[in-house]
């Protein structure tokens, strides 16, 4: 089992960095797991929660393109999915960055969700809280400290 250390959201780079995840990450959804991997990444950046991703070959449920989507000045483009398990469709859940910045290629491939959008969402044995707001998808685990955006007033920090 692995512990998580303490982190302070307002300590978290800028700009944003992409590290390995060594925890296992699990994403529930219909009471079946949507999503499974021990190969995780993690998105770090000032005042935010950790956002993680997994890599498409780990996730079990069904993604659906829609339309629409939203451009980070890191990152690049979102193309967001709804994700289907077992009859229950849980709406814009999901998202990936197909062709990411040069800085964030290593996300090529892996897709986040909404921890909210979801029925729970784990690292390791942690269920997460999701990030305040309903537009960042970080996951709040029990070792962050600080304020992440999203809470009112925040949303341009």
């Amino acid at each position: 089992m692995q512990t998580l250390h303490i982190e302070n959201v307002q300590d978290c780079p800028r700009p944003p960095i992409v590290e390995d995840v060594p925890q296992h990450l699990r994403v529930m959804l219909s009471d079946q797991i949507a999503a499974d991997t021990t190969k995780g990444l993690r998105v770090l950046e000032t005042h935010h929660a950790p956002t993680y991703y997994f890599p498409r070959n780990d996730i079990r449920a069904d993604l659906v393109p829609v339309d629409g989507g939203s451009f980070c000045e890191w990152k690049g483009q979102a193309q967001y999915f709804d994700v289907l398990m077992a009859g229950k469709v849980s709406r814009r859940a999901a998202w990936t960055y197909a062709r990411p910045s040069a800085s964030f290629v290593r996300i090529a491939g892996h897709v986040a969700f909404y921890a909210g959008l979801m029925d729970a969402c784990f690292v390791g044995d942690e269920r997460v809280i999701p990030q305040p707001g309903d537009f960042y998808g970080g996951w709040v685990t029990s070792n962050l400290r600080g304020t992440p955006k999203g809470h009112r007033g925040t949303l341009h920090w």
